[in-house]
């Protein structure tokens, strides 16, 4: 199975419960920059919030990157990031939530995604250093990085992992959503100012202008 095929299962099992209904990329939705090609998507789910896809290939075929990005401004979950690269025999596997939460009082359980974490902790761990959103990132978070053996237990457990989010978040309270975008701004300004190895691609192509558009229009839906 493909890194692609992955994540469309994950947009067709959120869908399921979500609709989702595309919105235009514009510009954005085909891009070439530092030898990648990038094709981007935007989705609306309705009742949940804003979601995009990115899917990247280069270096003549030898990297393939597939991100997926969940910001939820009409339930109180925590922000979702997916990224999967298969490059130069390596498979690495990322999946962080962001600590978007409004309701401090009382937050939305997360421990059958930690069990889902602990199902699954043999597999070798990909250590990420040190960086400047580590204190919004929770624990629940997971990397990974092996080599083709592991790939269809990454696969088993990002569809686990995604599939139990989705899940979570029937239950989990309803949120107004400019409450929420002023929370995913922590992660979003942070990224736009600090960088990071897909930002500054942008940033070096577009420029800081159209990389904030991109970043907060498309990618993240903080703004309206």
């Amino acid at each position: 199975m493909s890194i692609g095929n992955v994540m469309q299962q994950m947009l067709d099992k959120m869908n399921q419960t979500y609709p989702l209904t595309e919105k235009s990329a514009g510009e954005f939705a085909n891009v070439k920059a530092k030898g990648m090609k990038f094709q981007i998507k935007q989705y609306e789910a309705k009742g949940l919030g804003n979601v995009s896809v990115m899917e990247a290939k280069g270096f003549f075929g030898l990297m393939q990157m597939d991100t997926l990005i969940i910001n939820p401004l009409q339930k109180d979950l925590p922000l979702f990031s997916y990224d999967r690269i298969l490059a130069m025999g390596n498979d690495t596997l990322i999946v962080e939530l962001y600590d978007t939460l409004a309701n401090e009082a009382n937050r939305v359980d997360l421990s059958e995604i930690e069990e889902v974490k602990g199902k699954y902790a043999a597999l070798p761990d990909h250590d990420l250093g040190s960086h400047w959103y580590d204190s919004i990132k929770l624990k629940e978070s997971v990397s990974k990085k092996g080599k083709k053996k592991d790939t269809p237990s990454f696969e088993k457990l990002a569809q686990d992992y995604f599939k139990t989010f989705v899940e979570i978040a029937r239950t989990a309270p309803a949120c107004e959503g400019n409450v929420k975008r002023k929370k995913a701004s922590v992660y979003v300004e942070g990224l736009l100012s600090n960088g990071g190895p897909s930002t500054d691609i942008f940033l070096k192509h577009y420029g800081k202008e159209k990389t904030a558009y991109l970043f907060r229009k498309i990618l993240f839906g903080t703004e309206e």
